[in-house]
């Protein structure tokens, strides 16, 4: 039975889903009936950190252009451009025993690709949620939906996957940010 999580709440996935080797994370969201005069393009995106809150290695920022992490365990399956599918619109899948060893979080970035430019925020998006489920029985673990309203912000962070005591641990964030893509680039790296 999947737990539904509220902002700020923490599961333990070794609790939640023993015995988890591969997870996949969903995102998803709809777009309203606003006319901006350009599509919609949401992009997800992860960054690997390690001890110092900083992606050891730009190949560990993992986004449209960089679909896998150097040490194979996250892949991207790609950037869905129009959000119009049932479910989840992009997704990532972990195999959590191959993460390298220096990385202790995964935070995971929804962005609007040229917000500014195309007059658009995430107060013209509903429906916004972060699931994750095991890969190999197709069980949802854990789901938030983020029921806040984010009038001007181009961003939001919808969670995080961070290791603590030995097992990975999952928080559902739903903040927002005003910067695009390059905010959390300038904020990650090294």
């Amino acid at each position: 039975m999947a737990i539904n999580l509220s902002k700020g709440q923490r599961i333990d996935l070794s609790k939640e889903a023993p015995g988890m080797k591969r997870a996949t994370v969903g995102l998803g969201w709809e777009v309203n009936k606003t006319d901006t005069g350009s599509d919609y393009d949401l992009d997800a995106s992860v960054f690997m950190l390690g001890e110092n809150g900083k992606i050891p290695d730009e190949k560990y920022f993992v986004f449209y252009n960089n679909l896998e992490s150097p040490d194979g365990a996250v892949k991207s399956m790609g950037d869905e451009r129009t959000g119009a599918q049932e479910g989840d619109d992009e997704t990532v899948k972990i195999e959590l025993d191959k993460v390298d060893q220096k990385i202790k979080e995964m935070v995971f970035i929804v962005t609007i690709h040229e917000a500014q430019e195309r007059k658009q925020n995430f107060g013209q998006v509903r429906n916004s949620f972060i699931r994750i489920y095991d890969e190999e029985t197709k069980s949802e673990v854990a789901k938030y939906e983020l029921d806040e309203e984010f009038s001007t912000e181009a961003a939001i962070e919808f969670g995080r996957l961070y290791k603590k005591d030995g097992s990975w641990r999952f928080q559902a964030v739903g903040q927002g940010f005003n910067s695009g893509l390059q905010g959390f680039v300038d904020q990650y790296a090294s």
